[in-house]
């Protein structure tokens, strides 16, 4: 499944992919797989994770990869992320992204992103989410780079889940790589 994710990234280069994970276990190998596909074709990846689970992330990343190779990873702090206005804003979030890619577009350097969506309470406004994935899929296709946009498949509500099918044209669950039906693109 993973597989015939990343020849679509090589093939077509404007992915944009909903990944409900189950579980940290397999997300860390989901992530790390996604990095060292990325570095093998010579891709530099940009990796948006919260503070907890990024030392995990490098640790097993330090093992398989050398030090060179840990340079084509640019870690962004999620929360810094998604609250650079002091909320989630997803014009400033998109603003944010852009500067953060801008280097890479610049330079006409290959780059993919895993972006790790998540929220503290079901009190947080969930609906901004939906005008949020808008922007990045249009930006996906306008920059052409794959992003796999993770999350927490246990604390997805059933509208979030078919917000969230609507705004991704492709779907990993449960290791079963699709196209989304309801992708409204």
């Amino acid at each position: 499944m993973i597989s015939q994710m990343n020849q679509l990234f090589i093939e077509k280069k404007c992915v944009h992919v909903l990944y409900a994970y189950q579980g940290i276990k397999r997300y860390l190998e989901q992530v790390c797989e996604f990095i060292e596909q990325g570095i093998a074709n010579e891709e530099y990846t940009i990796l948006i994770e919260n503070d907890r689970l990024y030392p995990m992330i490098l640790k097993e990343l330090q093992l398989k990869l050398t030090e060179q190779q840990l340079n084509y990873v640019h870690r962004v702090n999620s929360f810094d992320f998604y609250f650079s206005s002091g909320s989630y804003h997803p014009p400033a979030i998109h603003e944010y992204f852009k500067e953060t890619v801008a280097p890479y577009v610049e330079s006409n350097l290959s780059f993919r992103s895993w972006a790790h969506v998540e929220w503290a309470s079901m009190e947080d406004p969930l609906h901004l989410i939906e005008d949020f994935e808008k922007i990045v899929d249009s930006a996906v296709n306008d920059l052409s780079f794959p992003l796999i946009c993770a999350y927490d498949g246990e604390r997805m509500p059933d509208y979030l889940i078919t917000i969230l099918m609507e705004t991704h044209p492709y779907v990993l669950m449960d290791d079963q790589f699709m196209t989304s039906k309801q992708y409204l693109g």
